[in-house]
């Protein structure tokens, strides 16, 4: 694993990524190169080839960002070839007006024979794309980059520990074993582990810190094997640094009060209220004949009103007024009671079932956002009832409200749509994550992972 912009990505992918943004370049540039260079007059030969490279490079660029937000480096994605088939033709098909724009600043007008030539740019991306992953995933395949992973530790830390690496992202961790305690201490050293193929330990913390009386010599030797070059991962750092996720069985009071994170200056905050008001306005106008089309096909579909309003926890605890397009019926909850919608709900009217698998039932939340009670990115704001019933067996629930709540989040891009307080649980390791880690640039990850989720109906219910 490699730290980009305070992100722990896998290296064999990190590497990946650039050489095709390399290789996408040199093809770019190649076939801007043989047909000439853009742009009205003569121009000096120095300045004609650096206005090609910056073509190039901004159109490699353009096309490496849609091919991330459709999910083409998540390593998953080279385990199922149709899939990969699918997401690439839809990252070349979604780069085609994205890459049109780009090229808007090196013509003062674009022509149809340019259009045909980008398309056999994005035509030429698409074939190497599926071949380059083709290719790769035959290691990945043959277990080249797995990392082997030993857990150490018994009872629901480790156990927990265990499942969370044989879930994980596509298959690049592997369990190694599990349940070994202080008693194997002793046979545990670097040549033998090495010979195993172990890529690293994680200890789970009812082991190391518990009240075992040779807990003092398993330290010790985790320490030689660390200190011989064998990786030694607190599980608590194991999972945030190559899971993306929080390990709640390993947090407590302290953990708020000593962990790194938690930044939250006047100036981030700035920043991100300047970037939601501004966003939200944009999509607000871009959006606006869809989102009266929407209203429309409502109000013929079914009887009710166009906009749902709903009581949500928001910031510090404090209740407001949700907007969505209404896409249940208007007695969805004849008594009252709240609950969970669960899949092909009898509840969703026709219209409903559209707008709910495609988020364009969130809209609405655009106007949350610019009031100031909801941000872009954040935890899902959640209903009062839930919320009540939630804290009372989910240890530090609440805790996910010290942050604005989001048209979307971490764990809405990371885990499908939670109807059972196990969910909820497993929701709250990802949101936890984020509120302990957020910066701008986790935000925009979670916006361009969003684009993947929306275009594939990723949990959608």
């Amino acid at each position: 694993m490699t730290r980009i912009i305070g992100r722990y990505v896998p290296v064999e992918m990190a590497i990946f990524g650039l050489l095709e943004l390399l290789l996408s370049f040199l093809v770019i540039y190649t076939m801007l190169a043989a047909r000439g260079v853009l742009g009205p007059g003569e121009l000096p030969p120095i300045v004609a080839a650096w206005r090609v490279v910056n073509h190039a490079a901004l159109l490699a660029v353009t096309i490496g960002v849609c091919a991330v937000a459709i999910g083409l480096y998540r390593p998953e994605i080279f385990f199922d070839r149709r899939r990969l088939l699918l997401n690439a033709a839809v990252a070349a098909v979604l780069a085609f007006p994205a890459a049109l724009i780009v090229s808007g600043h090196f013509s003062d007008g674009l022509s149809r024979t340019y259009a045909i030539w980008l398309v056999k740019v994005l035509a030429i991306w698409l074939a190497v794309a599926v071949l380059s992953r083709s290719i790769f995933s035959v290691t990945l395949h043959q277990k080249l980059f797995v990392r082997r992973v030993l857990v150490l530790g018994r009872g629901a830390s480790a156990g927990r520990t265990a499942e969370a690496i044989r879930s994980g992202r596509g298959n690049l961790f592997e369990l190694a074993g599990v349940n070994i305690g202080s008693a194997d201490s002793a046979r545990m050293t670097a040549d033998l582990l090495r010979e195993r193929g172990i890529w690293g330990v994680v200890v789970a913390s009812d082991t190391v810190n518990g009240n075992d009386p040779t807990d003092d010599a398993l330290r010790q030797r985790l320490i030689d094997l660390r200190l011989r070059g064998l990786r030694v991962h607190d599980d608590s750092a194991f999972w945030e640094q190559h899971l993306g996720r929080v390990n709640l069985d390993r947090i407590d009071a302290g953990w708020f009060l000593s962990a790194e994170g938690f930044g939250n200056s006047a100036l981030s905050r700035a920043i991100k209220r300047t970037i939601d008001v501004a966003a939200s306005l944009l999509l607000l106008a871009l959006t606006l004949p869809l989102m009266m089309g929407v209203g429309l096909l409502i109000k013929l579909d079914s009887r009710g009103s166009v906009l749902y309003r709903q009581q949500r926890v928001g910031r510090f605890g404090e209740n407001f007024t949700l907007l969505k397009f209404r896409s249940m019926r208007v007695d969805a909850e004849p008594e009252g009671a709240p609950r969970w919608a669960a899949k092909r709900d009898s509840r969703i009217t026709r219209v409903g079932a559209l707008i709910r698998s495609t988020r364009i039932d969130e809209l609405p939340q655009l106007l949350n956002v610019l009031h100031g009670e909801m941000s872009l990115i954040g935890p899902r704001p959640e209903r009062p009832h839930f919320v009540a019933q939630l804290s009372q067996v989910i240890p530090f629930y609440n805790e996910r409200n010290y942050v604005k709540p989001g048209i979307t989040g971490w764990a809405q891009v990371n885990f499908p749509y939670g109807a059972s307080v196990e969910d909820a649980r497993e929701k709250l390791s990802y949101d936890l994550y984020y509120v302990k880690n957020r910066s701008t640039f986790l935000d925009l990850l979670i916006l361009v992972a969003t684009v993947r989720v929306i275009l594939f109906r990723e949990g959608a219910r």
